[in-house]
């Protein structure tokens, strides 16, 4: 959270009135602080002490929108709130504008069923492509369903004959998994995750790579970022469940 609020805090000036109840006069300086005419500069925010004799000011620097180090508020951490922690995520149904249903179901057996019911449903997870169709080439989905969150879609493991890789693993994951993997084993034994990792290199942005997926952007095949020739390559194979739960396997180079 401290990056997001620091790269707020440029687009943020003070304004000492909003601090003061009084409207000040022309040429008078209202301490932030008390709320009272001050005479030790406005350019100063100053602790406030009250004696019979009036208010003294103890002066100390103040903090300019433009330091977004943090380092004047290291005592101030921020951290991540416990109740987003805890939190269980929930299947999701929403209705949107013209008819759109979204739908976002946490077990592969509601999916297919979602998907039984909604033939023509589109799947997505980060929605870097069906946002581009719907966007700019007016592609209309009134039905779609996130996958997101399904564990079996999620799996990531390395094993004897290769990675075992879910559909909606991200591409920054498998990258950072990859590199892991090019790390500890053998040379020879790495060539194909080499090749794949090397590629996802090009792959857009981090933003877009924390988000896309790896077999939204197997399905996708864009010409200008398509992994498909590599897991060709690799020999990969693809394991895949239709609407009814009927299991098959299909070659890269047959898919």
């Amino acid at each position: 959270y401290r990056p997001i609020i620091d790269a707020f805090r440029v687009f943020a000036e003070t304004d000492n009135s909003v601090y003061t109840k009084s409207s000040p006069k022309h040429g008078e300086f209202i301490c932030p602080s008390s709320g009272k005419p001050c005479s030790c500069g406005e350019g100063k925010v100053h602790n406030s002490e009250s004696s019979a004799g009036g208010s003294t000011c103890v002066e100390h620097r103040s903090v300019s929108h433009n330091e977004i180090d943090g380092t004047l508020y290291k005592e101030k951490e921020l951290i991540f709130p416990p109740e987003l922690v805890l939190r269980n995520n929930l299947p999701l149904k929403l209705h949107g504008f013209g008819g759109i249903r979204w739908y976002r179901p946490l077990k592969l057996k509601h999916l297919l069923d979602l998907k039984l019911l909604y033939p023509a449903a589109k799947l997505v997870v980060g929605n870097t492509e069906v946002g581009i169709e719907i966007n700019f080439k007016n592609a209309q989905y009134p039905v779609l369903i996130s996958v997101s969150h399904v564990p079996e879609l999620n799996v990531l493991s390395i094993k004897e004959n290769g990675p075992e890789i879910g559909s909606s693993v991200k591409l920054s994951r498998l990258q950072e998994v990859l590199k892991e993997v090019i790390e500890e084993r053998e040379i020879h034994e790495t060539s194909s995750c080499r090749a794949i990792s090397d590629q996802l290199k090009w792959f857009a942005g981090k933003q877009v790579k924390n988000v896309s997926s790896v077999g939204g952007n197997i399905c996708t095949k864009s010409p200008i970022s398509d992994s498909n020739p590599l897991w060709m390559a690799a020999r990969a194979d693809f394991h895949i469940v239709d609407s009814k739960g009927e299991h098959r396997t299909v070659h890269a180079k047959n898919y």
